[in-house]
């Protein structure tokens, strides 16, 4: 989970200010959580607490009301109302990497994918977003090679991953869509050496960073084995303390 919560701050800055290069330094003073953080650590709660995906992220994303949520998520966050507003975006599947690591099989871990998502994303892609990125995290922290979490994700999903980072890179553009999002972050995932160069791929791709490298990151920590120390080390400095706590508690149970 520390490994999408990385990926995120690495991205921050970026998302607004994208490069095409593999080439920067990991972490700058500027860099930041986003809501992609926030709402991770929301779907963690609502796993350790067992209280619903919807109450856990409207409560806990109601404490971070400037952490760059859209525009319609923010409608919904502080609306009376809580029905879901048929969103593709790629804020179900940015937050959906708890559900990987908590639950054991791939039918739960699709099931809780889906149930995470539809309270905002129940649109189809944005559901099947959710439901990829989750899949993706569970097959490389269940000891899957590369190429069979490649395999099982172009089968069940649809998606194309036969292209590589250096392809997508000169014409990707800043994209908020699971469809043109959740390929391109597996992709980057299945082009790495190491968590490092895994996050590195995806903010180089210069389109929605923080995003790309929260779901890059967490599938990349669960095939990796774990994130670096350091980049470990310097997540846990950026987060809050509540936020934090709910973290530890979440990886110390299920990680």
């Amino acid at each position: 989970m520390i490994g999408a919560v990385a990926g995120d701050m690495i991205g921050s800055i970026y998302e607004w200010n994208p490069i095409k290069t593999k080439s920067f330094p990991l972490f700058q003073p500027e860099c930041f959580f986003t809501d992609d953080t926030v709402l991770t650590v929301a779907v963690a709660n609502a796993i350790l607490t067992g209280e619903s995906y919807l109450n856990s992220v409207r409560k806990i994303g109601k404490r971070y009301p400037n952490s760059g949520y859209g525009g319609s998520f923010f409608d919904w966050l502080y609306s009376p109302h809580t029905e879901a507003y048929n969103s593709w975006g790629n804020g179900s599947a940015m937050r959906v990497s708890p559900v990987a690591f908590a639950f054991d099989t791939e039918d739960e871990v699709l099931r809780e994918a889906k149930k995470s998502a539809v309270i905002t994303h129940d649109h189809p892609e944005g559901v099947k977003g959710a439901e990829a990125a989750a899949l993706a995290v569970f097959l490389a922290r269940t000891g899957n090679s590369k190429e069979q979490i490649r395999e099982q994700i172009s089968k069940r999903f649809k998606y194309e991953l036969s292209r590589s980072v250096d392809d997508i890179r000169p014409k990707y553009k800043f994209d908020v869509s699971c469809q043109g999002t959740v390929p391109e972050a597996i992709i980057a995932f299945l082009d790495s050496t190491s968590y490092e160069d895994a996050v590195r791929n995806a903010i180089s791709l210069g389109g929605d960073a923080d995003t790309l490298a929260c779901i890059t990151g967490s599938i990349a920590e669960a095939f990796y084995q774990g994130v670096p120390d350091s980049v470990k080390a310097k997540a846990r400095e950026l987060m809050t303390t509540d936020l934090l706590e709910i973290t530890d508690a979440f990886c110390n149970k299920y990680m």
